[in-house]
């Protein structure tokens, strides 16, 4: 939607600002126009002074994901965008696509929308997808590996601070959704209760694509000795998702191969942070890998 983009070759608008993303290589002209979509709530108070939105007039998404051919559906739609990410979904059972949903909105985890792909025939994945190297899954590994030996978690925190677009639509609009998603799914990585708090805290414009991110836990060992870790992560951003991405496009590509329709449990469990069903790291990791093993 934004006016620096619209239009142009994908390659070109790829790059073109607000991004802020490290460039890794030029990418050659694709015959790929960027179209608009419609506004609805993409745009948030604290980024509309960052997003340029286009006059153009709203494409017919339908139409173009028909005539394209397409298959699948990639949401990558702003934190906070729950209107547009349902009217993306829309988009997608009437062009007979199939759906992986990035975002926070409850989508796949949503027994409404999981039910309308599996009567339309077509796979959906999500929601909230993971990162390849994220907070969320160093986190849970550090909880697992401290529970399995023997380490009685009491108290533990991890707290994100950013510096891109997405970052501050999550700060504004977004943070309490992401806290309950980030939250419920480190809390799946003990066995027991415990007081855990996850999520975004704040906005930092000079950090540009970076995320910084705190995690505090706090527990007792053998004898009730006490034990306490506090450590710093930083990452970029943008190509943090990558990797994990093209595990589920060309896993939901064998789903759609094999007439899979619905919520697809495996792919949700293993590469999103609220999938219909949380399970332990482990277990999402073994159950995708049967799913690609039997089906492929």
């Amino acid at each position: 939607m934004d006016r620096r983009k619209v239009g142009r070759d994908l390659a070109e608008a790829v790059f073109a600002q607000p991004n802020n993303a490290p460039k890794v290589i030029d990418v050659p002209p694709t015959n790929v126009t960027v179209n608009k979509g419609p506004l609805m709530d993409g745009i948030g108070e604290y980024t509309k002074h960052i997003v340029q939105a286009s006059s153009v007039r709203d494409s017919n998404v339908e139409k173009i994901l028909k005539d394209a051919g397409a298959e699948i559906v990639l949401n990558l739609l702003p934190s906070g965008a729950a209107k547009a990410s349902e009217w993306y979904a829309e988009q997608s059972l009437m062009a007979g696509c199939a759906f992986v949903n990035a975002t926070p909105s409850f989508i796949a985890s949503a027994a409404g929308w999981a039910k309308r792909f599996e009567d339309a025939g077509l796979p959906l994945v999500g929601d909230d997808l993971m990162d390849q190297v994220g907070s969320t899954a160093l986190h849970k590994t550090l909880l697992k590996l401290l529970s399995m030996n023997g380490v009685r978690i009491v108290e533990t925190y991890q707290l994100d601070v950013g510096g891109g677009t997405e970052s501050l639509d999550t700060l504004e609009r977004t943070r309490d959704t992401k806290r309950v998603i980030k939250t419920q799914s480190v809390a799946s990585a003990l066995p027991y209760k415990a007081e855990v708090v996850a999520g975004s805290t704040d906005y930092v414009d000079f950090l540009q694509n970076k995320r910084d991110s705190y995690f505090w836990i706090r527990g007792s060992y053998f004898c009730g000795a006490p034990m306490q870790i506090d450590i710093k992560f930083s990452t970029v951003d943008a190509p943090n998702a990558g990797s994990v991405l093209f595990d589920v496009i060309r896993a939901l590509k064998i789903a759609l191969n094999k007439k899979f329709k619905g919520a697809i449990v495996p792919i949700c469990a293993y590469a999103f942070k609220r999938p219909p069903q949380i399970l332990p790291p482990e277990n999402a990791e073994e159950m995708f890998k049967d799913f690609i093993t039997e089906n492929a």
